[in-house]
Formats: C-alpha cells, sequence, structure tokens
C-alpha cells in the first residue's frame, strides 16, 4: 500500500494549555507597586493575612485576596492589562465551542501579592472556585531557573502519564513537571486544575509577585 493514500488525522485530546505575556508597562510600574506591596505588608496584622493554608506557606508574606480590587490608579491600570489578557486567552482557547459572536469579560473575584524572604516556598496546590490563575512576576530577587532557585513547578495533570517510559513516550516529558523562571514583567497564565508550587526560595532580596483568579462570563 502506498503511504501517501493515507491520511493520519492528527487529534489534539485533553491538552493543557497555558501562555506567558510581557507587561510591556512594568518598568514604569514597578517601583510603585512596590512601594504599594511593602506598605500593604507592614501594616499586616498577620503573616499569611489571607489566612488561607498558612501551614503550607513558609517565610513569606501573603495579603488578603482583593489586593486588585484596590482603587490606586496604578492598581487600576495593572487589573485592566490582566483582564485583557485574559480574555484573549480565554477566547483564542474557547472560540470552537463559544456561541457566534459571544462576546466574553473576566472577573478577578480573587489576587493578593507574595513576599517571599530567604528560605520560603509554598507548597503544591490548586486554585478552586475559578477556570484560569496567574501569576506576574514584580521583582524576582535572586531566582534562578538553573539551580531551581525560587522558581514556579507545575505537575502534569495526566496522572499516571510517565508509569512507563520509551522513546514513543518522550514527547510526555518524563519529569512529570514543567519549571518556569521567574523574569519581571512576566504574566504566566494557566488553568485552576494545575497543580503547582513556588520551589524554595534563598536570597537576600526578596521575591515578590501578585497572584490572581479569575472567572470568564459571557457579555450580557
Amino acid at each position: 500500500m502506498d503511504q501517501q493514500d493515507i491520511l493520519i488525522e492528527d487529534l489534539s485530546v485533553w491538552e493543557t494549555q497555558m501562555f506567558t505575556v510581557q507587561n510591556p508597562l512594568h518598568n514604569t510600574i514597578r517601583e510603585p507597586l512596590l512601594e504599594l506591596i511593602y506598605g500593604l505588608r507592614d501594616k499586616q496584622q498577620l503573616a499569611i493575612e489571607s489566612e488561607v493554608a498558612p501551614t503550607a506557606k513558609h517565610a513569606l508574606y501573603e495579603s488578603t485576596l482583593d489586593l486588585l480590587q484596590r482603587s490606586e490608579p496604578i492598581i487600576t491600570e495593572l487589573r485592566g492589562f490582566i483582564e485583557d489578557m485574559l480574555v484573549t486567552v480565554a477566547s483564542a482557547v474557547n472560540e470552537p465551542f463559544w456561541p457566534e459572536g459571544a462576546q466574553a469579560r473576566a472577573d478577578i473575584i480573587e489576587s493578593w501579592f507574595h513576599v517571599t524572604e530567604n528560605g520560603g516556598y509554598h507548597d503544591t496546590h490548586a486554585h478552586p472556585n475559578c477556570s484560569w490563575c496567574g501569576i506576574y512576576y514584580i521583582d524576582a530577587g535572586e531566582c534562578d531557573i538553573q539551580s531551581r532557585n525560587g522558581i514556579n513547578r507545575f505537575y502534569d495533570p495526566r496522572h499516571g502519564a510517565d508509569q512507563y517510559l520509551d522513546a514513543g513516550t518522550a514527547y510526555l516529558n518524563g519529569t512529570g513537571s514543567w519549571d518556569f523562571a521567574a523574569v519581571e514583567g512576566q504574566v504566566v497564565i494557566f488553568p485552576s486544575y494545575l497543580k503547582h508550587a513556588a520551589m524554595p526560595y534563598f536570597g537576600q532580596q526578596d521575591r515578590v509577585i501578585i497572584a490572581f483568579n479569575s472567572q470568564i462570563h459571557f457579555q450580557e
């Protein structure tokens, strides 16, 4: 049989898509954001002000979960950028499944900062009650992808995908995880079901990020 007569269809099933985008205004808003975040941190009564899973976090400060709801212009500007990116991502992924002409909006339902100090980390977790989540790296401190210092690690959701490895499964990434370097000004957007962790961070300079959870709804 002539192989040219055989049609093999490529079916992408149960893909996990993640996205990164660089905030073009990062250099402008970085210092005002850091000033705001450190001012809020200094007023906290608890290290984990959200009171969410405090035993899963070590040597870091976490704010309440309404950071991007604040009225400061710098926050309003950042929120608008993130919402636009979320709508762009959700539209691209869901276009084949949405009604024709549907317009979506992104509702950021939770948002918070982390100021991670020397020796800090956040154990493996996922984010409930939302569809898309994100991490915005404001100050990478002394994070380093080569030593895995302070990186974010995402875990393969395909349970058992690495139970047998040979040449035919090389595409599965047999490590079972995917590591992201902390790139200042970059936003990483990922589906909420992905388990992830902030690996231990070591450095004299703080690692500072903003994280957020969102829901996507159609415009009425």
